[in-house]
C-alpha cells in the first residue's frame, strides 16, 4: 500500500523567503534550500540576517499572510486526498505553517517550531529531529507502508531517495544535473500521471 510523503513550499506554495525577501528588499533571503545543500547554514544566516534588520516573526507571518497556493495546487491537492493518504513533510516552521495550511484545506502537516524572544525576533529554529524527511519515510516504512515522495530542492534529496519511489516537481537546474536518475515532471498533471504509473505497477 503506497502512502504519499510530500514537501510543501515549491510544490503547493510559493517560497516563503523568497517572498520575504521580495517584501523587504534583502537580496540575501532569496537563498532557499533550492541553492545551498547545508539546512544550517541557510538557517543560520537567515537568523542572522534577520537580527541584523530586525525583522520579527510577525513580520514574516504579516508576509506569509498574502501568500496564495502555486496555481492548481488546491486542485491537485483534493484530487491526492481523495485517493491517497497524505503527509506533507516540511521544513518550515508550525509558526509560519498556519494560514497556508488553510488555504490548501488543512493537509496533514509535519514541520519544526521557532523560540522568539520578548521583543518577537526569532533567535532560534528547532528541528523536530535530524534528517526529519527521511526518517518519516523510514518510520512508514516500519509500518509497512511502501512511500512515494515528491519533493524539488536538495532538503528533499534523502527522503526521495529513502523511499520506494522519488519525484523531483519543479526543481532547478542544478538539482536536475546532480539527480539525473531521479523522474523530473513540471506540471500538476504530469505529476498525477506518475503517480498513478507508480501505484497501477503493484
Amino acid at each position: 500500500m503506497y502512502i504519499i510523503c510530500s514537501d510543501l513550499e515549491g510544490i503547493y506554495t510559493p517560497e516563503i523567503w523568497i517572498n520575504v525577501s521580495l517584501r523587504t528588499g534583502i537580496e540575501k533571503l532569496k537563498l532557499t534550500t533550492r541553492d545551498i545543500s547545508d539546512y544550517d547554514v541557510l538557517m543560520k544566516g537567515r537568523l542572522s540576517i534577520l537580527k541584523e534588520n530586525n525583522l520579527t516573526l510577525k513580520n514574516i507571518q504579516d508576509v506569509i499572510g498574502q501568500i496564495e497556493p502555486l496555481p492548481g495546487a488546491r486542485e491537485f491537492l483534493s484530487w491526492l486526498r481523495s485517493e491517497f493518504q497524505l503527509i506533507i513533510v516540511s521544513d518550515t516552521f508550525r509558526e509560519f505553517a498556519g494560514p497556508l495550511m488553510a488555504r490548501l484545506d488543512y493537509p496533514t502537516l509535519l514541520c519544526h517550531h521557532l523560540t522568539t524572544d520578548e521583543n518577537g525576533l526569532i533567535i532560534e529554529y528547532n528541528l523536530r529531529q535530524k534528517d526529519a524527511k527521511k526518517m518519516v519515510v523510514t518510520a512508514l516504512q516500519e509500518l509497512k507502508y511502501k512511500v512515494i515522495a515528491i519533493g524539488d530542492s536538495y532538503n528533499d534529496l534523502s527522503m526521495l531517495r529513502k523511499a520506494e519511489r522519488g519525484i523531483l516537481f519543479r526543481p532547478p537546474q542544478n538539482v536536475i544535473d546532480e539527480n539525473k536518475d531521479l523522474p523530473v515532471v513540471t506540471t500538476y498533471e504530469d505529476l498525477k500521471d506518475k503517480i498513478l504509473e507508480i501505484t497501477r505497477e503493484e
